[in-house]
């Protein structure tokens, strides 16, 4: 047998796997779809908003909770993390109710990231509501005016103690179109949301735009303080509350991110901010995923294309596997079919966005976001 021919069979029976073992996550089939029986008495929420810079969308985010048809108590918390924008007099202006408090945040302490140690504060804030449920969003993020109540009918009748909706991202520049849809097809595959919603499943994840968590539940997991360091915050909270009780995770459209990515330095940025965390700071698991990438994404392509005999074949047969395991993913996003045969060269972009994250950690810009470095915080 020939190297080509057992690099391709590997890549092949890699692609098998990811078809038919891993949870059936490239089906994206878990959506917030549904309405569910309404309870008796609708649970107080506080959705607390941790936003650092964010002048240019907090309107339309603190618009979009302060719209909220939820028939229970609803307030909210806005920290305003040391913005140096209007971030905060912009929020203040839109609310006519006297539903949403926007505090001054304090710079973090040592051990802590920004973004937790802004929802620390909110949520201390919000000791004396007591509130039954917690509603962790971004400062980014637009909700559709039925989000909440659905996310609390969700809860309920599921007895979760987290629900978290993976905000549907834009998808309108090339770099967009080119990378977005592939980002989310990632994440479900490093956690298939079949397996974060089992609960004899060990897999937790979450996605930080958009939590609904228990508030009781997360005090017994220890609180945000538990997971101070953490720079895939959501994902850490998640296995923190998955020892609580059950979780749900699935995709929307009723929570839209307003973060445009133009450019691909600017979706670069956004992954490569965290990569390497989710390699521990490993340098070995570093090297592993470059190989393995290269293997899965790069072989296969590029023996189709040059190579010859069976290891040609079994290479068409391993980039069409991607290609078709894509497809749903496009779907979502309304994206042309036809992307699912450039996944090989887009899954060749997110390995040199990781590569990227690993040399910003060793420069000592790790994890840099609003102008923090945090990843040095978690390795240490």
């Amino acid at each position: 047998m020939s190297v080509a021919l057992l690099l391709t069979l590997v890549a092949l029976a890699a692609w098998i796997y990811l078809l038919f073992f891993r949870g059936m996550f490239w089906l994206a089939r878990e959506r917030d779809d549904g309405e569910g029986e309404a309870p008796a008495q609708w649970p107080s929420v506080v959705a607390v908003v941790p936003a650092r810079d964010e002048a240019d969308v907090i309107g339309r985010a603190i618009g979009s909770l302060l719209a909220q048809d939820y028939p229970g108590d609803l307030r909210i918390v806005l920290v305003d993390d040391r913005s140096t924008d209007d971030t905060g007099d912009a929020a203040r202006r839109l609310d006519t109710t006297g539903k949403l408090v926007v505090i001054e945040g304090a710079e973090p302490p040592s051990g802590w990231t920004g973004k937790l140690w802004a929802v620390k504060q909110g949520i201390a804030r919000t000791s004396e509501m007591r509130p039954a449920f917690l509603w962790l969003t971004d400062a980014d993020i637009a909700h559709a005016p039925d989000n909440l109540r659905r996310l609390v009918v969700r809860a309920q009748n599921g007895n979760y103690v987290l629900v978290s909706l993976m905000a549907k991202l834009r998808c309108e520049s090339l770099a967009e179109r080119f990378l977005i849809p592939a980002f989310v097809f990632f994440f479900a595959m490093l956690f298939p949301f079949a397996w974060v919603n089992r609960h004899d499943n060990a897999t937790a994840a979450a996605a930080g735009g958009c939590m609904l968590v228990d508030r009781e539940a997360l005090e017994r997991a220890g609180g945000i303080d538990a997971v101070r360091h953490e720079i895939i915050d959501d994902c850490a909270l998640a296995r923190r509350m998955k020892g609580q009780g059950a979780i749900w995770l699935g995709l929307t459209e009723r929570a839209l991110s307003l973060r445009p990515y133009p450019h691909l330095g600017d979706i670069r940025k956004m992954v490569a901010r965290s990569a390497h965390a989710q390699l521990h700071y490993s340098p070995v698991l570093l090297l592993g995923t470059m190989a393995g990438m290269a293997l899965t994404y790069a072989v296969p392509p590029a023996l189709a294309l040059f190579g010859s005999g069976n290891a040609r074949g079994v290479a068409a047969l391993a980039w069409l596997a991607m290609a078709i395991l894509f497809q749903p993913m496009l779907r979502f996003y309304r994206r042309s079919l036809l992307w699912g045969v450039f996944l090989p060269l887009i899954g060749i972009f997110y390995a040199a966005f990781t590569l990227d994250s690993a040399i910003q950690f060793w420069r000592g810009r790790g994890g840099m976001w609003k102008g923090r470095v945090q990843a040095m915080k978690r390795a240490g």
